[in-house]
Parts: structure tokens; sequence; C-alpha cells
């Protein structure tokens, strides 16, 4: 007697090789058995004839930190086929922290990850990851975040991490590691961990290297000077050749500016796995991304945290600095050609937003500019856009979130959507969707992701198997991040599944509509719980922290 028995699917087990058909028998939260159990009994059973049965998926970069716990039913998750998330992405989450510090950082992270409980637990890893188990519907890794790591050691302050400062960090990352953490992510764009050097880096990876970890990186373009190489993918690189850490490049791929040019992008990467680099990364099918406008602000502005800012902002001439800082760099989104920069010199050139290309996603202190270009919001307040954003920031406590548009030439649309699937197409990729869950027009990533790939692009481009998109985004990042006994349907293995139809399945979110749902997937099991169901979720919240 099964608890569980899906019958007549066609499984591809997330090794990348031909689908077969089945039978996937489940006790508790794990596969028992896989082959012919047309006989078998069962509590339950799930009709998957015509269907795709494949392991659940992994997001391995995501911003549901907070959202997680406050909507735990994650169903913008759940409904791709997600089961697994990594958090921790770009050192922007909340462990190791202690109290004081939490509620800081909470207060500053609001524009990209929301407010989580404020009684959240957040001294330790381990206390860190008991907020998620069995407490949301998927399961969690999570990367120590080089943030709070930096903010708990440092504070907010551009100081150097040595001495008995580096000892102290370095014995929390050693804790962390120990406490179940898959690696160490940071953002070098982001503060306060931007003040980082490269050598200070290395030091913390050195000890991330010894637990078999990975250093997931968000390339540096701030304080470029601290940086071995000038930043970018050579520091990146930098750090894991002189750490002989794993390094994990998020959301490496091609963009408006470097559409076609997926063989510059990885060039240095290449070079450095030929040198015996241990490199991979992840991608989304999108060609624009989504931040939040604290990270175009100058590093000097973030002394003292989010009240700094503030302070700076409310102080007239405070606002008017900043504002003509956002005018200058808006205007030099105009005249330099940063990805193409980035593309042939793999070096970051410094900031820039192009403000007129900005669209405002979440604006709790003015909701009725969600959705909205900040020029169109800076000639109804009859201001420049620098002073407009400043006065956003100050209106909403600096909570903001934006994306950029998205190119208007259907032709670098298709080029893009066949350079995604070409990276893809590489063994050393896996998919992050990125996803930041606030505000009513979120970026479509955050709905759309997983069954884009599956889906919308592979049956348009033919350019990759579906054995093989499968594995990428279930057995390679099982592997590389060491997620025990997920990413593959095998006997012993923990039942994560999804049941999807390859010919129908699609997402339907859109820049101008993103809070829609994919179609396609019938039913996704957490840990043997049914967690959707006839598309819908059933509410059942059997994630597990995880490895």
């Amino acid at each position: 007697m099964f608890d569980i028995v899906i019958r007549g699917g066609s499984i591809v087990d997330g090794t990348g090789q031909p689908a077969y058909l089945g039978d996937i028998g489940i006790n508790g939260d794990k596969v028992v058995e896989i082959g012919d159990l047309s006989n078998a009994q069962a509590k339950e059973f799930i009709e998957a004839n015509g269907m795709v049965v494949s392991p659940g998926f992994i997001d391995t970069h995501v911003h549901s930190d907070a959202v997680l716990l406050t909507n735990p039913q994650h169903p913008q998750g759940l409904m791709q086929g997600i089961t697994t998330e990594i958090l921790g992405q770009d050192g922007l989450s909340y462990a190791p922290l202690s109290k004081n510090n939490f509620l800081e950082y909470r207060r500053y992270l609001k524009g990209i990850l929301g407010t989580p409980p404020e009684d959240m637990k957040t001294n330790s890893v381990s206390e860190f990851r008991s907020n998620y188990h069995k407490k949301a519907a998927i399961n969690t890794a999570y990367l120590i975040a080089h943030g709070a790591l930096y903010l708990e050691v440092l504070g907010f302050e551009d100081r150097r991490m040595s001495g008995d400062l580096m000892t102290k960090a370095k014995d929390l990352v050693r804790e962390g590691m120990e406490q179940g953490a898959v690696g160490l992510a940071t953002g070098l764009t982001y503060h306060p961990h931007a003040w980082s050097y490269t050598e200070d880096i290395v030091e913390l990876c050195k000890v991330v290297n010894e637990f078999d970890g990975v250093y997931v990186t968000h390339l540096r373009d701030v304080n470029v000077d601290r940086a071995i190489g000038g930043g970018g993918i050579p520091e990146a690189l930098a750090v894991g050749e002189l750490s002989s850490v794993k390094v994990h490049f998020s959301h490496h791929r091609t963009a408006e500016k470097t559409a076609g040019k997926v063989n510059e992008r990885m060039a240095l990467i290449d070079k450095a796995k030929s040198e015996g680099v241990d490199v991979s990364g992840d991608l989304y099918p999108y060609p624009t991304g989504s931040t939040f406008p604290m990270a175009s602000m100058p590093s000097y502005v973030h002394q003292g945290g989010t009240q700094g800012i503030l302070d700076v902002l409310s102080d007239k001439d405070g606002f008017k600095q900043m504002s003509d800082y956002f005018n200058e760099i808006n205007r030099l989104s105009k005249i330099i050609d940063t990805e193409s920069v980035k593309s042939s010199v793999d070096k970051p050139v410094g900031h820039t937003l192009d403000l007129d290309d900005t669209i405002l996603t979440y604006v709790p202190g003015n909701p009725e500019y969600e959705g909205t270009p900040v020029k169109y919001v800076a000639e109804n307040m009859g201001v420049s856009m620098g002073e407009a954003m400043c006065k956003l920031l100050l209106d909403s406590e600096l909570c903001i979130g934006f994306w950029g548009s998205p190119p208007d030439n259907v032709e670098i649309w298709d080029q893009l959507g066949k350079d995604f699937l070409e990276i893809l197409s590489r063994d050393d990729f896996m998919v992050g969707s990125d996803s930041i869950h606030l505000g009513k027009f979120r970026h479509p990533r955050a709905h759309g992701t997983f069954p884009r790939f599956l889906g919308r692009l592979r049956r348009k481009y033919n350019l990759i198997s579906l054995e093989k998109i499968v594995n990428r985004v279930t057995g390679t990042p099982a592997d590389r991040f060491g997620l025990n006994k997920r990413g593959y349907l095998k006997k012993g293995f923990y039942a994560d599944v999804v049941v999807f139809n390859p010919e129908t399945l699609i997402d339907t979110a859109t820049y101008d509509d993103p809070i829609q749902y994919p179609v396609g997937i019938s039913h996704v099991l957490v840990n043997g719980a049914i967690a959707v169901s006839g598309s819908k979720c059933t509410g059942k919240l059997n994630g597990y922290s995880i490895p």
C-alpha cells in the first residue's frame, strides 16, 4: 500500500536521459518505487497519462526570504513547479544577525525583500532556517548573506574587515556552514558589503571551501578600486582561484546591448574553467532586471544605514546633491553603452541608471505610481527625474522597487530567447528567477520564469531537449549546491515532484500584467505532500529547510 501513486506519466528523471513511461510510488516524504505499479494499491492516485512527471524545480536565485513568512503558501513559486528555493541571494538576507542589527537590515531591505515578522529568528543560521521548516509550502536552502555578516561584524560603516574582526567573521561563516548553509552569497553592488575588499572575501571563501560550499556572486560595480581585476567577472574568478572555492555567477546572460554575444559573455569564464577554477551560473529568460534604487546611490550615503540615507534626503542640501546625482547617472546612461563595455572587457564602468526607461513596481508611499515610468512621475510633480526619485524615496522611507523597460525591437527579443537557451544548454548553467515579490507591477519573472523556459522558449526554438532543460532546473542545481536526495526521481529520494503537460505548459505573466499564473502544471508535490492539485494550491505547508 502506497500513500500516493502517480500513474502512466512520461518520467523525466532529472538526469538528462530520455524520458520513459512508468509509475511512481510514494510513502511519507520519499519515492519508494518506480516502475509498473498498475496493480498497486494506494490511498491516492494521480493520473498522469499524456503528462510529464519530473523532479520539483529548484530556483537557484530568488528574493523570497521575507515573503515566504508573510505568505507561506507562495503560489507564485509553487504554481511554476518550484519546490525548492535558495535564499540569501546577493548577500541580502537576515542571518547571522543580532536583534538590533536584524531590525536595522529589515528596515533597509524593505524595498527588495518586503517586511518579515519582527520576531523572526536570525541570531544564527540554524535559527534562521527554523523559520521556514514545515512553515512554508516549499523547501528552502540558505546561503550565508554577506551583507548580514558584514553588518554583524562591522556595522553600517566603511571599515576594513581585518584582525580580530576577520576572525569573528570567519567564525560566523564556519558556524553557519556547520549549521547547514550551502555557501556564501554576496552582491557587491549593495551595502554594507560593497565596502569589502577582494582579499577579505577570499578569506571568508577559504572557510566556505572547507565545507565544499559555493560562493555565489552578484558582480561588483561599486568601489571597484578595492577589487582585484577592477571588479566584475575578473574579481569573482580571482576569488575562486585564490580560495579554491566553487564560484557561481548570478543572473549571467546577454541583454539588449549584448544580444547574440554569448561567446563573448562567457569568454573569461571558460578561460578560467580551463585553468582549473570551478565555475557555474544561473540566468532568467527576460531581457531586463529589477532592483531597488538604493543600489544606485553613491557608496558614502549608506554610512549609517537607513536613517543615514533618510537624513541626507531630509536635508535641503543633501536632497539637492542626491537629485543631482540621479540626474547625472541618468545622463551617463545615454552616453555610456554599459553592457557593451562589460561584454568586451568584462569590467564594470560605474553606476548608470536610465530613469527615462525605469518603471516603478513597488511604491508603498505613493501606490498610485506603481506601474508608472519615473519620467511621467517627474512630469506630474513638475520636477526633474532626480528630484522625483528622491521625493519618492523619502515618502516611502526608501521602500521602492523598479524594473527596466524591455526592448521594443522584436528581433532583439528573438535573439535573446535563443541566447538564453544556448546558455542553458551548457552543463554548468541552471535557472534562477531573481524574483522580487513586491508591488502590483513586479517583474514577470516572479510568476513565469520556469514555464517560460520549459514551455514557451523550448517549443519556439527547439534548441534544447525537454530532458536537458529539466536536468538544468533539477539535477544540476541539486548537485551543485549539495541538496541531499533532491533533484532526481530515484528510489529513496525526497518526493518533490511536478506533473505537467509539455505541449501546453506556458507562462502568462507579462511586463504590463505580471501577476498571472502559468498554464499546464496540474500537480506539485513537496516532500510527498500534494501542494498543487488540479492547478490549484492545496494549502499544505510541507517545505523543509534543507539540505
